[in-house]
């Protein structure tokens, strides 16, 4: 995937996320009912509902972070998505769903997280989010290089103080 800037990465990837979480919410409910050996045809307006919700509260913020300045940028986006837990999480727990087994790392790591619904990664959400995730990445490092670049006076090898050698031959 090739991107002009960082501002249209950031474009393509909030566009992406936030059109993809409804059918996360979804996903997240359906696999985990699934697993728990659950129906979960009773939770569909509950579904429904909270994919709505997340988006709403979700996605602003995450277009936010993306609209802002690269050195500005307090957190990540995937941090925001992760936050998005929270939706599918209550419907399972609203439905009485019960929690999966989870290891000390698990439980330790994501406390808020009883179901193990927390993204990994932007492919967790959706599988075309991974490429858009990674060239948003790549066109921040490059912004960011960039304007460290014209910021530091580059420092010229050739004028550097040589290295000393020691002699430690004679010093036993």
């Amino acid at each position: 995937m090739s991107v002009a800037s960082v501002d249209e990465a950031a474009t393509l990837l909030a566009d992406g996320a936030i059109a993809a979480l409804g059918g996360w919410v979804a996903r997240c409910v359906a696999e985990t009912c699934e697993r728990a050996g659950v129906d979960p045809a009773g939770l569909r307006e509950q579904v429904r509902a909270a994919g709505e919700q997340c988006v709403a509260e979700i996605g602003p913020p995450l277009r936010d972070l993306l609209a802002t300045d690269v050195d500005e940028q307090q957190t990540t986006p995937l941090s925001v998505l992760r936050s998005a837990v929270r939706f599918p999480t209550q419907v399972l727990a609203d439905g009485g769903v019960p929690e999966p087994d989870r290891d000390d790392f698990e439980r330790s790591r994501f406390g808020d997280d009883p179901y193990g619904l927390t993204p990994a990664s932007f492919a967790d959400i959706h599988p075309d989010l991974g490429p858009l995730g990674i060239a948003w990445g790549a066109a921040k490092a490059f912004e960011v290089l960039q304007r460290r670049r014209t910021a530091e006076p580059a420092r010229r090898i050739d004028t550097a103080e040589p290295a000393r050698r020691i002699d430690t031959e004679g010093q036993r």
